[in-house]
């Protein structure tokens, strides 16, 4: 799908409030889920608080990308307009939360995410839900290639980081998709880390100088990969992506779209100029912490990914759950 031009150049970074306020309520909001074994609930409370923030969010921000279609879920839909009109146009990135099975279960690794980028920078996927992604590391730019063996991108990374193959990490989400994937890693040498969902947090392991991480492989959501692109461009790692439907519906529909399922994405495709991203914890783990309760508020702990800075931030909001923070 083609992008069009900005129209008037956006400091991204006068963003940086709103996208803090609108994980952080969608956090606390899907915390009041947490362990209810009811992932559509806990998506619905997320989707809408966040919605509620963005409402006033200061210029014109559209969805360019949200989640929920995929999963037949709860969403902020593509093409959905927010704000109060008064400041400069955005585009947005979204899912209010990853990894709704870990919140309805009570495990690790649930949160709240968000991305902001210039307008009509964000690339769309249009009828697109899955894409094949690599993410590397600063150190590993440049060295990876979608049409590389999983032995050669091993070996490719392991040498740009200095470390041999039986040192490196790898994330790739725990699906029956990446049977073969998975096997051809480990018998490789590699360390395999496989998280049953949250391809955005797999990625922050690899982009953070704090991660336990060395690379991400595999198939994921387009929404997801798109996010993780904002936070790849900030950071200055790499990513390539490619459309991988996993349905012929899918595949037929981008065909339709005039899309190429063999074309290669760069990160500087998925995102064109300048973005930040934000994501709030919601069940805890490596990432972030869990929200809990202080002094009658609820303090929950973000990070914010802007102009290649990394930062952790704990800050307090309303009360607006059932039940309370467990």
């Amino acid at each position: 799908m083609h992008r069009t031009e900005p129209r008037t150049r956006t400091d991204v970074r006068a963003l940086e409030a709103i996208a803090l306020a609108a994980t952080h309520s969608a956090a606390i909001a899907s915390h009041a889920w947490v362990g209810r074994h009811d992932k559509n609930a806990a998506d619905a409370a997320a989707t809408e608080a966040m919605r509620q923030v963005l409402a006033d969010a200061p210029g014109r921000g559209t969805v360019v990308i949200g989640e929920g279609e995929k999963d037949e879920a709860p969403m902020l839909y593509n093409g959905e307009a927010v704000g109060n009109g008064r400041g400069p146009d955005f585009d947005i990135a979204v899912d209010p939360l990853e990894g709704t099975s870990f919140c309805a279960k009570n495990h690790p690794g649930a949160m709240a995410t968000i991305a902001f980028a210039e307008p009509g920078t964000l690339w769309s996927p249009g009828p697109g839900f899955y894409m094949d992604k690599i993410v590397v590391p600063p150190r590993a730019k440049g060295v990876v290639d979608l049409a590389d063996t999983p032995e050669r991108t091993l070996a490719n990374v392991a040498r740009a980081l200095g470390k041999p193959v039986d040192r490196l990490r790898v994330v790739v989400m725990d699906k029956p998709r990446h049977q073969e994937l998975i096997a051809r890693l480990l018998r490789a040498g590699a360390s395999v880390h496989t998280p049953a969902e949250g391809d955005v947090a797999g990625s922050l392991e690899v982009l953070l100088p704090t991660g336990d991480a060395d690379l991400l492989l595999g198939i994921g959501g387009t929404p997801e990969g798109v996010m993780t692109a904002a936070a790849v461009r900030a950071l200055g790692g790499d990513m390539l992506g490619r459309l991988a439907p996993q349905r012929e519906e899918e595949a037929a529909a981008i065909r339709a779209a005039g899309m190429d399922v063999d074309r290669v994405y760069t990160c500087d495709e998925l995102v064109g100029g300048d973005a930040l991203f934000a994501a709030t914890g919601v069940t805890g783990g490596s990432l972030l912490s869990r929200p809990r309760e202080s002094d009658g508020a609820v303090l929950a702990e973000s990070m914010l990914i802007s102009s290649g800075q990394v930062r952790r931030i704990s800050h307090t909001g309303a009360h607006p759950v059932r039940g309370g923070i467990r």
